[in-house]
């Protein structure tokens, strides 16, 4: 047997399940270790598996099962976590027969949340996705109440009273969470209110998790916000504001929450207070981990959690980050270009490097560019024809701005 590994941190095992023809499928588990050391994990060892459906009672079946538990013993390891959701039940019976504590993805990034929020905000978003995942698993936690026996005047099975007394107060303190989060979400309508009556004009940033978010704001508005190459870096808005030469004034830039593939839909609700920051923007900027070998699948991702929360309709501009991690012979021919983002939705899209400042000062001008757009359609109090919403990139009058590239898709 291999000796188990030396890593002061705790060691995981990561198991992938292909059922079928998921999209959701990772096959080198890749993004599942960042997670896990994002989580102060030690990936130890990967397993890969494939069913055409789950198995009720252990998700991967008896003889996977045994199979994981060998490899487990073989490397010490303290943790299994599995790629996709698991059932409470299907969860439970893991753990007793690997005889380790199991997770499964949605559970990894809310321990990744938990630890990275700072904000009062932030904290309670959190919070209130992790009792939401928890209300649904408590006959994971309290197996030690079978012994209870029910007694004169009680009705229903062991222990049933005890949980049925937790799940009430779960249910209280989610009640409490969401009345404060509602109270947040006020005072930050109150705040964009009072910008709209400024004339402030908003950008935010989105885009998957890692692709350079933060490093693009601190460059943007020489901030000092925290930036790391890891997901999750940063969950908690930031907001300063940039001012643009070209446009001789000021812009309010934000710093949103990453996106990542199977975001749980307990963190997009509970993060909706956040996200609203998208959702009201008049641009987002949309960067993208030029990079990565996956850009492609995490803009189509990032889109779909757009459309989610409802900020599918904003304008964007694409930024491809992170040149300076290409090779010379992948860099592209025009610090800018135009992308298909969508079917019938082509936007403008910038190349840079927010390490270096590669392809910053084109940014600049660009978002400068629609900031005064939106200056002289305030003044004109009508909207611009080449925002006309009927238009598409398949028209036959081609795009020669930066605003008609900035219309809303065709519904």
């Amino acid at each position: 047997m291999t000796a188990p590994d030396s890593s002061p941190l705790p060691r995981a095992v990561l198991v992938g399940v292909d059922i079928g023809a998921s999209a959701d499928f990772d096959a080198t588990l890749d993004e599942l270790a960042l997670l896990a050391q994002s989580a102060g994990d030690d990936p130890v060892a990967r397993i890969i598996c494939r069913r055409r459906a789950p198995d009720a009672a252990l998700f991967v079946g008896s003889g996977k099962a045994d199979e994981i538990k060998l490899v487990v013993a073989e490397h010490g390891a303290q943790c299994v976590i599995f790629d996709q959701a698991l059932g409470p039940a299907q969860q439970r019976n893991l753990e007793r027969h690997l005889g380790v504590e199991v997770l499964d993805r949605t559970a990894l990034i809310l321990e990744i949340f938990a630890a990275r929020a700072r904000s009062h905000e932030g904290k309670l978003q959190v919070e209130l996705a992790r009792l939401q995942y928890l209300s649904t698993r408590l006959v994971r936690r309290w197996s030690h109440l079978e012994r209870q026996r029910g007694g004169v005047g009680l009705r229903g099975g062991p222990g049933e009273t005890q949980i049925e007394l937790d799940k009430r107060m779960i249910v209280v303190r989610i009640k409490a969470v969401k009345d404060r989060l509602d109270k947040v979400k006020r005072q930050r309508g109150t705040q964009r209110k009072a910008r709209e009556r400024q004339g402030t004009f908003r950008v935010s940033l989105v885009g998957y998790t890692n692709a350079g978010k933060s490093t693009l704001f601190n460059a943007l508005v020489k901030a000092q916000t925290y930036a790391a190459d890891q997901l999750f870096a940063t969950l908690d808005t930031t907001t300063r504001q940039m001012y643009l030469e070209d446009a001789q004034r000021s812009v309010s830039l934000s710093d949103t929450v990453g996106f990542i593939r199977a975001l749980p839909h307990t963190l997009v609700d509970a993060f909706q207070a956040t996200l609203q920051e998208a959702i009201d923007a008049d641009v987002l900027l949309h960067v993208v981990d030029a990079a990565s070998p996956f850009w492609l699948d995490q803009i189509r991702e990032v889109q779909r959690v757009l459309h989610e929360i409802g900020a599918g309709d904003v304008p964007q501009l694409l930024v491809f980050n992170k040149l300076d991690a290409l090779e010379p012979a992948q860099w592209p021919r025009a610090v800018s270009d135009v992308y298909e983002l969508e079917p019938g939705r082509t936007v403008p899209r910038w190349h840079v490097s927010a390490r270096t400042g590669e392809g910053l000062h084109a940014l600049r001008q660009a978002i400068a560019e629609v900031a005064l757009h939106q200056d002289r359609q305030s003044t004109a109090g009508q909207p611009d024809p080449r925002f006309d919403p009927a238009r598409t990139a398949a028209d036959d009058t081609a795009p020669e701005s930066i605003e008609t590239l900035l219309m809303p898709p065709v519904v």
